[in-house]
């Protein structure tokens, strides 16, 4: 039996597929940088060896899998070269390893892990199931009848799948230090579509998604009445939302799901419209009642008089769908906005529309640029996204008392690079100032 050495264990598909594999019965060790990531507390949960980044790691006996943030002159990967280990990228181990089961690939430029993440709790209610979601959780069992998984579209890694079903969420430009246009965004998702082996689930509200072309079957689900799964009588209580299902224009069920926002009727609408093509009963689908959410999305805390949200918005589309999901449990109450840029790619390419979307909150904090491992600086600056935002400021670290004259008020601290330190500074404040 090999051992699986993971380079890069703390990513948030690495740990996930490293969690799968130990719960698989495999032996599984893996390295990373001496920083803390909140992937690794499920991986020391489970005893998974996390070393530090070294050539001495290596054995030849090892199979290897590399993160794909991690270039080819890497010290472990050039080192299991030059062994001969068996060697692979995680988008193509993963793509050989679902090749056992049934598999449902979750993939769309945003919900994707929300949507996972739904979709493995439902059926896992009442299936033994594998899943692999983008926030870092992975669970495997050996009597697996599924596999659902994020499929990511960056790089087009999400064409080393060959899944029996793809749930698509929408089609959007993003990524702009890859993908050059809606386009070429388009094309790629086209070309996972030809992969599909059973069927596609997808989101007719979408209107790219409307232009796929595929060999198996396409079920469209969304609001409009053209879907063949329509979400009808949308009604928001504390509770959460429920709304009334249409399949073929023929009432379904009502469902109630702990979430707001019309972007997560669509996530469930996804999950329903899979679940029913599987012949799952519509009373195992409504487990989805009980879903408590996934990392960083719209997780909550309620600090004093104050709701704290950790989110992974990033995008502008992203940042509109996590405020509109605030005002809706919260009616009533301010919605203060703490924003991380991710990427100076991404900020350039959608400054204005960044600008647009933050100004859907009450006040805006901006933070400065994550720049990621591919581009880490840019003549790009804070400054000139908080130029176009009404009514922000700049937020240093050092300096987040500020937030706390907003009593009774919604914080969203949002984005895809270390934002949570921002909120980590903010509680460790309150904590030594007693603010109420």
């Amino acid at each position: 039996m090999t051992t699986y050495h993971f380079i890069g264990i703390k990513g948030t598909g690495m740990s996930a597929l490293a969690q799968i594999l130990d719960d698989s019965g495999e032996t599984v060790q893996g390295s990373d940088v001496d920083k803390r990531f909140f992937t690794q507390e499920a991986l020391e949960q489970k005893d998974i060896l996390i070393l530090p980044f070294s050539k001495d790691n290596i054995k030849a006996e090892y199979t290897i899998i590399a993160g794909n943030a991690f270039p080819d002159d890497h010290i472990e990967i050039e080192e299991a070269k030059r062994l001969g280990c068996t060697f692979y990228r995680y988008h193509d181990f993963l793509g050989e390893w679902l090749k056992q089961f049934t598999s449902i690939a979750v993939t769309g430029a945003h919900g994707k892990t929300s949507t996972t993440g739904l979709l493995s709790h439902t059926l896992s209610e009442t299936f033994p199931i594998s899943f692999l979601i983008g926030d870092g959780t992975g669970k495997g069992h050996v009597d697996s009848e599924y596999f659902v998984f994020e499929a990511c579209e960056y790089r087009r890694h999400f064409l080393s799948y060959q899944p029996d079903y793809a749930i698509m969420t929408n089609i959007d430009f993003d990524h702009p230090d890859y993908f050059t246009s809606i386009d070429d965004v388009f094309h790629a998702f086209q070309s996972m579509a030809d992969q599909v082996k059973k069927g596609i689930i997808a989101c007719g509200d979408d209107e790219q998604l409307q232009q796929i072309q595929a060999k198996v079957p396409v079920v469209y689900y969304g609001f409009a009445d053209t879907n063949d799964f329509q979400a009808q009588n949308v009604r928001e209580s504390e509770e959460g939302t429920t709304f009334d299902v249409f399949v073929r224009n023929t009432y379904y069920d009502t469902f109630t799901i702990p979430m707001f926002g019309n972007h997560t009727v669509l996530n469930a609408l996804a999950v329903i419209a899979i679940c029913h093509y599987e012949n799952v009963k519509a009373k195992d689908i409504k487990h989805i009642s009980t879903f408590s959410g996934v990392k960083r999305r719209f997780s909550e805390k309620k600090v004093g008089s104050q709701i704290l949200i950790d989110d992974y918005a990033h995008h502008p589309k992203e940042i509109n769908a996590t405020i509109e999901s605030a005002r809706k449990k919260y009616p009533g109450k301010q919605v203060i906005a703490i924003f991380q840029p991710h990427t100076f790619t991404r900020t350039k390419t959608f400054l204005q529309e960044f600008a647009d979307s933050l100004n859907g909150a009450d006040y805006v904090y901006l933070c400065d640029i994550f720049g990621s491992a591919r581009e880490e600086a840019g003549k790009l600056t804070i400054h000139d996204l908080q130029k176009l935002v009404d009514n922000s400021e700049i937020l240093e670290l050092e300096h987040t008392e500020g937030l706390g004259e907003y009593t009774d008020s919604v914080l969203i601290f949002m984005g895809a690079g270390d934002i949570q330190k921002f909120q980590k500074a903010y509680e460790d404040t309150r904590s030594n100032n007693t603010i109420q």
